[in-house]
């Protein structure tokens, strides 16, 4: 079993920051990229930032700038640095990984259960 578990969110003000960490466990051969996404109330999930194992980085257009993702491939992790945090960036914050838990297994996406951000005006 893989589990993802993420952690960091909280209420902050406009203006501030958040750090957010996520760490892959369980049966893992190697893991391909891993990832932020998020989902507003009435809204679809939509990607924030992804990072892959040669430490490629790609961003939403609107977000570039303000957060920026990093990774501990020795300990499966994977961070989302938060800066001049919006009202609008309040969400429910999902890891995501892409990895193949067996040598001979395709790759496999797994989620977090999610962690929430608000930003207060």
């Amino acid at each position: 079993q893989v589990q993802l578990v993420e952690s960091g969110g909280g209420l902050v003000q406009a203006g501030g920051s958040l750090r957010l960490s996520c760490a892959a466990s369980g049966s893992i051969f190697s893991i391909n990229a891993m990832g932020w996404y998020r989902q507003a109330p009435g809204k679809q999930r939509e990607l924030v930032a992804v990072i892959t194992s040669g430490d490629s980085t790609h961003y939403a257009d609107s977000l570039k700038g303000r957060f920026t993702i990093s990774g501990d491939t020795a300990k499966n992790t994977v961070f989302l640095q938060m800066n001049t945090l919006k009202p609008e960036d309040t969400a429910v914050y999902y890891c995501n990984a892409d990895l193949r838990p067996r040598p001979w297994d395709p790759l496999k996406h797994y989620w977090g259960q999610g962690t929430q951000v608000t930003v207060s005006s």
